[in-house]
């Protein structure tokens, strides 16, 4: 049976580097405490803190076919992949993490730029009962992906998905423009995940609330302050638990992991909210990075 989260999105090579207080001057040289490579990108996050939790799901993505993408398929579980071959550079993101956990990203170009949005379809399956649900993840950083988001998540819908988007920072700013294609997206999702930042940029949870349907989900992440989750009216407020951050690259994708597995089995929105944040929480505090 297909499984019943399906992943979709960027998955990409990432290079973690920290802590920093503030950028160096232009031409210096500073050591950092620790550097990690590993698998990234917001739906290879996701996968990736699913497959730690035991919990089934499929991963669809591309990657190049250069070394790096050799390495990048390699730290995942085959068992819960499809991947697309993409000819080419694989994606890299240097990330730089500044002391606290606040952290900048650089991204190359790559597959990323190359991924088509008709390979990513070839490979769905309808989806296995009501209530399963597929995630878009990072689609702002795919081009050919951003543009046809709308038609995409309406695919989806006709396959029988449940459809949730975390689609990250648009690289142009957020342009009215980009505010009113959002809010076309918004009208197809059953779920809608975002940080503090992104809510600030599209207006605010009153602006998204008044931009999705009622029975829609927005939860808002804020870090060390925990969640908030909105649907048909509630509004449910989970607090984080102390913890010393380590680093918090990939902390929202982890969430939604957590988030959308215990949603699919059947949880209320507080107990799904809930454990979004502490596995969340956990992932951040420890290195190497655990799940619970």
């Amino acid at each position: 049976m297909t499984a019943p989260l399906l992943v979709l999105g960027n998955v990409n090579v990432d290079l973690v580097l920290g802590p920093v207080d503030g950028w160096p001057e232009i031409g210096t040289e500073i050591e950092v405490d620790r550097a990690e490579m590993r698998a990234g990108g917001s739906a290879g996050n996701t996968a990736l803190a699913l497959t730690g939790l035991g919990e089934p799901h499929l991963l669809i993505a591309s990657t190049g076919d250069d070394p790096n993408g050799v390495w990048l398929r390699g730290e995942f579980d085959a068992n819960n992949c499809r991947w697309i071959d993409d000819p080419g550079m694989t994606t890299t993101t240097v990330g730089i993490v500044h002391r606290g956990g606040d952290r900048a990203f650089f991204t190359t170009p790559g597959h990323l730029q190359r991924a088509t949005p008709e390979a990513l379809l070839a490979r769905v399956d309808p989806a296995p009962f009501k209530g399963a649900v597929a995630i878009l993840s990072g689609n702002l950083l795919m081009p050919k992906l951003r543009d046809a988001t709308g038609d995409l998540l309406t695919k989806l819908r006709a396959r029988g998905w449940q459809t949730a988007i975390d689609p990250g920072w648009p690289p142009q700013g957020w342009t009215d423009h980009f505010r009113q294609t959002m809010v076309e997206w918004l009208q197809l999702c059953d779920h809608v995940l975002l940080n503090e930042e992104e809510t600030s940029g599209f207006g605010g949870a009153d602006a998204l609330l008044g931009a999705i349907p009622a029975t829609s989900t927005l939860i808002i992440k804020r870090g060390a302050e925990g969640a908030n989750a909105f649907r048909n009216g509630q509004n449910i407020s989970v607090a984080a638990p102390q913890v010393e951050v380590v680093d918090t690259v990939g902390a929202g994708d982890t969430f939604n992991a957590a988030y959308l597995a215990r949603h699919i089995a059947g949880a209320s929105l507080e107990n799904a909210l809930r454990h979004g944040v502490e596995i969340a929480s956990c992932a951040v505090s420890t290195f190497p990075r655990r799940y619970k």
